[in-house]
């Protein structure tokens, strides 16, 4: 897609404050400092539209953004980031659950992971979620351009075996550096949004 227009429609916690529209959505979920800004900033074709931060764990809500009123973007609070309190895990916990649960109008979940190393424990405690829900799966290995290119097979089939994924779900190599990777998560948002009602 050809983006021009985005716009962070609302930052929400609740069910009652997510948009009404019924567009199509796609969310994003990683570790805190994965790159999930930098990948969404990638795909819309903006530097710093979704702002990326020195400090891990400052995504607290579930962040809507409108791409080109065609489809929302629903960035996850990040995870694994030590330095949350127990209790606000919990909290974001329970409001990512709401959500996977409950809303009608998610079409795919994009995993990511940083491709560099194993996924962590709370990578595949992730994936096993997204699998309870039979949500489609888009797993996204970030900062690729840091692995030299003859590995990248490899990192990809450490990335399959650690997570264990099924055979439908897609393992993307990406990088926000050299674009790697854009077109064809491109291709698997359009292939889960387009003509969805």
């Amino acid at each position: 897609m050809d983006v021009h227009n985005v716009e962070l429609t609302i930052s929400a916690v609740r069910p009652e404050q997510y948009p009404a529209e019924g567009y199509p959505e796609i969310a994003l979920s990683g570790r805190s400092n994965v790159g999930k800004s930098s990948l969404i900033n990638t795909l819309i074709n903006r530097k710093n539209y979704a702002r990326t931060s020195s400090q891990p764990g400052k995504t607290q809500t579930l962040n809507f953004y409108n791409i080109e009123d065609e489809l929302y973007f629903v960035d996850v609070p990040g995870y694994g980031y030590a330095k949350v309190s127990k209790k606000d895990r919990e909290k974001w916990g329970k409001m990512i659950e709401t959500y996977f649960e409950t809303r009608q109008e998610l079409r795919g979940v994009i995993s990511l992971v940083d491709a560099r190393h194993e996924p962590t424990e709370l990578d595949c405690q992730m994936i096993e979620f997204l699998h309870y829900y039979n949500l489609p799966i888009l797993v996204v290995g970030t900062k690729i351009d840091k692995i030299a290119r003859g590995k990248w097979n490899k990192s990809e089939s450490i990335i399959r075996k650690k997570l264990c994924l099924r055979k439908e779900d897609k393992v993307i190599l990406f990088s926000a550096v050299t674009k790697t990777g854009k077109e064809q998560i491109w291709e698997w948002i359009d292939a889960h949004t387009m003509g969805a009602e």
